[in-house]
């Protein structure tokens, strides 16, 4: 049997060769809890160990973020630092990587005035701008992974004893990642290949829109022309191969801004400013957002629609079968890196320009020209269920079943 220690070890790597796949004389960000020192030195060490230059690491606290919200004065949240916004300008421009190691309690902001979230959410968003734009361009290697806190494992094994919900969180999150597997680089390399052919197939099929029905939604999204579907793994500037999110089981690309008509229904809770927002349905008319309802968080996804102006439109259709493998383990994480890889799903907010034709040297002005959104935000919601199908619609009008009863048509 695998040791969790040969589990952790296989995932620091799988991160540093896959996900960011860390070059020579290349240097790397690391943005994560302090909690998570052990699994951040790892990921250090294979950093270095393959070649990595230098090794940066942007320390957070659940306990200090909350503290934050409850006590610090109203203005605070309407400023970022500056010298944060220059360390990752400077890096990306180097050509550094980034890994983000999530951990955050699903509730860590609960009861927190969803003002100053949606202040402090929109300061760091407009304070970001310019590098969230060399991520959405594939400029710079990146990844998303996970690690458990107390917290988010109490709140995903409720049922499960205190003393064992955090090695029951690392057991399902290093089955998701294939680092329990004897040869996890190899799985994932067989993983991206699998996940290309509904990539190419979709790209060949060049659908004007897609229609999605099922008991809870009706929604026609139409799609930009030149839109490229892209899945699993991505290439930067330099020609380097990544792993954006580690698990990924979607394939995905970009809406048009203003084609989007109908209601969708969520059906899994998002986890978002550390509050969850749960049981909504968003209507859009022309592209926009022009009603929502939540029996959970309203007020939070109220207040997160209305962000900016791009916040009103959708950036991202992603599909994910409902048989895929972390929908088949039947856990709910309340975290979007693994439940939005559970289900198809939707994004609230700017577009990546790398799906479409050309879009990654293209401006801003000619991106919004082809129907790509802009915004300050982007965030992941879930639609997928067993009971969803999707049509693909053609330029003549004819239609071809995508997905029916949740899972893939062809």
């Amino acid at each position: 049997m695998t040791s969790f220690n040969e589990k952790l070890s296989r995932y620091a790597e799988l991160a540093v060769k896959v996900g960011v796949n860390i070059q020579p004389g290349q240097q790397l960000y690391i943005a994560a809890a302090i909690d998570l020192a052990p699994l951040v030195r790892l990921i250090t060490q294979k950093a270095y160990e393959t070649g990595a230059k230098q090794v940066y690491v942007d320390w957070n606290d659940d306990a200090v973020s909350r503290l934050r919200f409850e006590l610090a004065p109203e203005d605070s949240f309407s400023e970022y630092p500056a010298w944060k916004v220059q360390e990752r300008e400077q890096l990306a421009e180097q050509g550094a990587a980034f890994i983000s190691v999530v951990s955050q309690s699903p509730d860590l902001l609960a009861g927190i005035d969803s003002k100053r979230i949606a202040a402090s959410q929109k300061a760091t968003g407009q304070a970001l701008s310019k590098y969230r734009q060399y991520v959405q361009s594939d400029k710079i290697s990146w990844t998303v992974i996970a690690a458990p806190s107390q917290k988010w494992a109490a709140k995903v094994f409720p049922d499960v004893p205190a003393g064992q919900q955090i090695d029951t969180l690392w057991d399902a999150i290093f089955k998701a990642v294939r680092a329990d597997l004897d040869q996890p680089i190899e799985a994932w390399s067989e993983h991206d290949r699998l996940l290309h052919t509904k990539v190419d197939y979709l790209n060949d099929k060049k659908y004007a829109k897609l229609h999605y029905t099922s008991p809870k939604t009706d929604l026609e999204v139409a799609l930009p022309e030149g839109h490229l579907w892209c899945g699993a793994g991505s290439i930067n500037e330099k020609g380097d191969p990544f792993m954006a999110n580690m698990p990924t089981e979607e394939v995905f690309t970009v809406p048009h801004k203003t084609g989007v008509n109908g209601y969708v229904s969520s059906t899994k809770p998002l986890s978002y400013g550390g509050n969850i927002i749960d049981d909504f349905k968003v209507t859009f008319e022309d592209g926009k957002i022009v009603d929502v309802t939540a029996a959970q968080g309203e007020d939070v996804l109220k207040q997160l629609v209305a962000t900016d102006e791009g916040s009103h439109f959708l950036g991202e259709v992603a599909l994910v079968p409902h048989q895929s493998p972390i929908s088949d383990s039947n856990i709910l994480f309340y975290n979007t890196l693994f439940d939005e890889n559970a289900s198809n799903h939707f994004a609230i907010g700017s577009a990546y320009a790398f799906c479409l034709e050309g879009g990654k040297t293209m401006s801003q002005e000619e991106l919004l020209k082809s129907g790509l959104n802009q915004s300050i935000t982007h965030v992941d919601f879930m639609v997928g269920s067993s009971e969803m199908d999707i049509d693909g619609v053609l330029e003549d009008g004819s239609r071809e079943p995508v997905f029916r009863a949740g899972n893939w048509a062809f």
